[in-house]
């Protein structure tokens, strides 16, 4: 009798389990919603494209919701694509020597070429892969906004596989984790904090671009998306303050709701890969977080899910071994055989390289004098010595902001839906303010016109220095309080080194974010009304609005030239010196 009551009750437990207590009935409702947004998405995507001709954006404030959420879902979907890019092109580029010589100098062209240059090259070829359907136009804004929020999450993730403490990548090798194994489990783990902030800000920083990724044109055919952007177009295009007014509101709910919905949970989650000996005193907080935790029957679906994941990660798969960059220190030179194989390499790439210049050359040749050519080095210049003087003025502005929000989590929470929202504004909203204040006043375009360019691109040194100030070791800041180590002797011995290999991240994106900017912000207009500065960004506007594709090349290949030459030259050597000098090992 004893047995059968003890094998009863031991059945209704586990019934008990499978039952949802009342935070599954919480949490349901937000998962029925997620699934039928992205449902109706694919639905619409689906539909004739002939149906965007009879669906004229609507300035009523009514129809911003459906808006906001099919701009959100693209979004979304970008965010899916650029973390799949991120694992794979970052870990090829920081752990194969031979593949580095190729991907980081492509890295640094890429992050340069305007949005709209992409946009350009690619819609012919997704609405020829999908005929006569609204997915292919999908898929060319997709790609638009995901060219916006790539980069800075690539170069994240490649600064943190480069970054990884000699002890912890010790620790793996003596445990004898394979390639797989050490990438799931020590790697993508370190890089989790960093990366997850150059999430936000590649999420917020894709605002900027979305007026261009959902008004779309090839040859004389415009091709309008509904969404947010598509709205904001049509308002600037009317002069509508009210509709202005009304996006406003539409992107903070949408800021929000993604702040809280993945952003929030995604920080309190990561904090459990701190490096450091000693737990954070104030760690970050996520109410979704704690609620899928107390779900009964929802969490008990996700444990199988988990449990598989973690099993693939441990899986000993034995991948062919990278030549990487960072190099045991006991390791012997490269043999005769790899050096050989260097050297053939780097012919391949070199003859490559010189095929590409060739053929851009004759191309430009056939409508471009040497006097353009010098003409726009010049204008080069200009826009150099604009983007030098504002990434330094911003860098002293937002280097002790983010410590200060970064080793405070209670007010990163705080400040972490203000800091998305204002990456997220569009400079474009700005554009009758600045065309007004100078025309009235007549002031210098060239001096009043620059803030536009890091007005959006700023974040990313902040974004990356909150990342680098949140993860610095909890134990190293009790060490330096127990030392007794402060002010200037505090930001010099232990702060500003702690974070260096981060700013130099946010650095180096923010100074690619404004020469891509510099094409929006060097030549703006509100209405009728049109202010221009001189620069390559506004020559690049201007010949693209003529139509003069010789020029349009010569002007992206000079800044490409120019971008790449600045990393070389400046931000390269930080980063190598912050790798080799003021690592956390």
């Amino acid at each position: 009798m004893d047995f059968g009551f003890n094998l009863k009750s031991t059945a209704n437990a586990s019934a008990w389990r499978l039952l949802p207590n009342r935070w599954d009935f919480v949490a349901f409702p937000m998962i029925i919603c997620m699934i039928a947004l992205a449902s109706v998405g694919f639905h619409e995507a689906l539909a004739p494209i002939s149906t965007l001709q009879t669906q004229a954006i609507s300035l009523d404030p009514a129809n911003l919701p459906e808006y906001a959420l099919r701009t959100t879902l693209r979004m979304l979907l970008a965010m899916v694509a650029s973390l799949i890019f991120t694992l794979v092109y970052g870990t090829l580029a920081a752990k194969s020597r031979r593949a580095s010589m190729v991907l980081v100098p492509i890295f640094d062209i890429l992050q340069s070429v305007p949005v709209l240059g992409y946009i350009s090259f690619t819609v012919t070829f997704f609405l020829a892969l999908f005929p006569g359907r609204v997915i292919g136009a999908e898929c060319a804004a997709i790609f638009a906004i995901f060219t916006s929020q790539v980069w800075n999450m690539t170069f994240s993730f490649y600064q943190s596989l480069r970054a990884v403490p000699r002890d912890l990548d010790e620790v793996s090798r003596g445990f004898h984790l394979t390639n797989w194994q050490r990438f799931w489990k020590l790697e993508v783990p370190f890089s989790m904090p960093g990366l997850i902030w150059n999430m936000m800000m590649s999420m917020s920083g894709g605002w900027f671009f979305v007026v261009a990724s959902e008004a779309i044109t090839v040859g004389n055919r415009t091709i309008v998306l509904p969404g947010v952007g598509a709205y904001l177009a049509a308002a600037i295009g009317e002069r509508n303050l009210s509709a202005i007014g009304w996006v406003i509101l539409a992107m903070t709910v949408v800021i929000l709701a993604y702040d809280q919905l993945m952003f929030r949970p995604l920080v309190a989650w990561a904090d459990k890969f701190r490096m450091e000996n000693t737990s954070s005193g104030d760690a970050p907080e996520s109410w979704l977080l704690d609620l899928i935790r107390r779900t009964r029957l929802i969490h008990r679906l996700l444990v199988p899910a988990g449990w598989i994941l973690a099993k693939a990660a441990r899986v000993p798969i034995k991948l062919p071994s990278l030549q990487g960059v960072k190099l045991p220190l006991n390791m012997r030179a490269p043999a005769p055989s790899t050096k050989a194989g260097d050297i053939a390499w780097g012919a391949v790439v070199l003859a490559l390289t010189a095929f590409v210049v060739w053929k851009v050359v004759s191309f430009v040749s056939t409508g471009v004098t040497w006097g353009e050519v010098g003409h726009v080095f010049v204008l080069g210049f200009i826009t150099l010595i604009r983007v030098v003087v504002l990434i330094a003025i911003v860098s002293v502005i937002w280097v002790p902001v983010g410590v200060l929000i970064g080793l405070r989590p209670a007010l990163a929470e705080k400040v972490q839906p203000l800091a998305q929202f204002l990456a997220a504004f569009p400079a474009n909203l700005l554009f009758p303010v600045f065309v007004v204040v100078i025309v009235r006043f007549h002031l210098n375009a060239d001096i009043w016109l620059s803030p536009l360019i890091v007005l959006g691109t700023q974040w990313y040194i902040l974004f990356n220095v909150v990342a680098g100030a949140s993860s610095y070791p909890n134990d190293y800041r009790e060490a330096a309080t127990n030392f007794q180590i402060c002010g200037w002797q505090w930001w010099k011995k232990c702060m500003l080194p702690g974070i260096f290999p981060y700013y130099i991240t946010g650095a180096i994106t923010a100074s690619g974010g404004a020469w891509n900017a510099s094409i929006v912000a060097e030549a703006v207009s509100w209405g009728k009304t049109e202010v221009v500065a001189h620069g390559l960004g506004a020559y690049i506007a201007q010949t693209t609005a003529d139509g003069d594709y010789p020029k349009i090349i010569l002007g992206i290949a000079v800044m490409s030239l120019f971008v790449t030459l600045f990393n070389r030259l400046l931000w390269r050597p930080l980063y190598a010196y912050a790798e080799s000098r003021l690592r956390l090992d």
